[in-house]
């Protein structure tokens, strides 16, 4: 970088110790070197300035009382970080990874991301390191409740809209949104993620992981590939790799292996996504049981272990930088021609270079995954009207925007010499829709 190195720095001197958010912002200021030279305007306006700085930071304790009567104290995060082009929007996630640093990196990631679904949404995201993994139903309301208490001040349906993440589902909304309501004495669209019985949007569980698969399909189209007849791996066995499997099995795909934090199964035979559903998203348990029910399956302890299966399409859809240097090689080397990253910025800028140095379609998180927040965002549309869609209508509106964002990406890429480029590309897209919001706006 050249005009943009100084952006960085400043970066790096103002957020010490932010590894991930050093990580998001390195990548994309890379990608827009080019932009800033075409636009020396919006050098002059600061806009690659502000745009790496959140117009808000919010953090905060919350106090909940456990099923022994015990006090425990956990850190709160919202990060609203542009709202150029409309109210900030992007998920909460409850995990004990959470810090400051990867909320700003997931929050600078979704203002680009909600920007190349071409709905007006601006990028926030928020948090806590509470673990909802092994607490009761109790303990997990008890804590919502409490984090509301302190959210509920920040966000509504003209300003902040959260979403859930990973630690983050329909549960966990619900009593959120509970509290929230009392609070206010309204019901609004200020959550998104919604039970479908008041006020959430059909095809929201499935969103990440089919527009991970429509954006993917486009993508492996335009170079004469498809999911059709591909054997395929998922990391994760989440919502997001859930839904992606389901949508590559209806794309004439099949899904060999998937995994969670504590390791990976393989089944020669195909993933059964029934089992799966049956473990994950109602007995909450360990992917190491499959097998129990599979006895053709594998499991191998790590979840790294994913990446050593042989297949045509890898579908990292865990957690961030869960797919390193070593393991893109092998993927390579096994014969794997596309990554869709499901996840966000599951892969290390060392795997992105293997990736693009060897000729691997690479649909890059910030577009690829951007299904989730569409159709959060079409939810926002139906509180709006006080109406709601079909599946099928809200399905085909998901895919339009998926088959767009890689059109637009594609372009981007093209235009400013990096052609099939998409990570370069989907950046530059994105950012351009922001920086002329930014800068039409004047310096606030």
């Amino acid at each position: 970088m050249k005009i943009l190195q100084r952006v960085m720095d400043q970066v790096l001197k103002r957020n010490p110790h932010e590894p991930e958010f050093h990580q998001a912002v390195q990548e994309v200021l890379e990608s827009l070197e080019p932009v800033a030279e075409r636009h020396p305007e919006w050098v002059k306006a600061g806009i690659f300035d502000r745009i790496v700085e959140p117009e808000r930071q919010v953090i905060f304790r919350v106090p909940w009382v456990d099923d022994n009567g015990n006090v425990q104290v956990n850190r709160g995060y919202r990060v609203q970080f542009n709202s150029a082009i409309g109210p900030y929007k992007g998920g909460i996630r409850f995990h004990p990874s959470v810090n400051l640093s990867i909320i700003k990196f997931l929050g600078f990631e979704q203002i680009f991301k909600n920007s190349l679904t071409t709905l007006p949404i601006g990028g926030g995201k928020g948090g806590s390191d509470f673990d909802p993994k092994g607490k009761s139903e109790g303990e997990v309301m008890r804590f919502c409740q409490s984090f509301m208490l302190e959210l509920f001040r920040h966000i509504g349906e003209d300003m902040d809209v959260p979403a859930g993440d990973i630690g983050v589902g329909a549960r966990e909304i619900g009593y959120m949104y509970g509290m929230y309501k009392k609070i206010r004495n309204t019901f609004t669209g200020a959550l998104t993620g919604k039970g479908i019985t008041w006020g959430g949007s059909l095809v929201r569980t499935e969103a990440t992981g089919y527009g991970l698969c429509y954006f993917m399909e486009e993508a492996m189209n335009s170079r004469g590939k498809s999911f059709k007849g591909s054997t395929v791996v998922v990391s994760g066995s989440g919502n997001v790799a859930i839904y992606a499997a389901e949508k590559v099995h209806q794309l004439g795909g099949r899904v060999v292996a998937m995994s969670d934090s504590n390791g990976c199964i393989y089944d020669p035979d195909g993933i059964n996504l029934d089992t799966v559903k049956q473990m994950k998203e109602l007995e909450r348990k360990r992917i190491r049981e499959y097998v129990n029910c599979h006895p053709r399956a594998q499991y191998f302890e790590g979840p790294s272990g994913i990446w050593n299966i042989k297949c045509d399409i890898a579908l990292p859809c865990a957690t961030q930088n869960e797919l390193d240097g070593e393991s893109a090689k092998t993927l390579v080397s096994n014969g794997c021609f596309a990554v869709g990253e499901g996840a966000n910025m599951p892969s290390t800028p060392e795997a992105i270079e293997v990736f693009l140095k060897n000729g691997v379609i690479l649909g890059p998180a910030k577009a690829a995954n951007a299904g989730g927040v569409a159709t959060s965002a079409l939810e926002m549309s139906q509180n709006s009207m006080r109406y709601s869609w079909t599946f099928e209508e809200v399905d085909a509106k998901l895919k339009s925007i998926m088959k767009d964002i890689y059109k637009n990406a594609s372009q981007a890429a093209k235009e400013y010499n990096c052609e099939g480029n998409l990570v370069a590309g989907a950046n530059i897209a994105g950012f351009e829709k922001v920086a002329r919001a930014m800068y039409d706006q004047g310096i606030v």
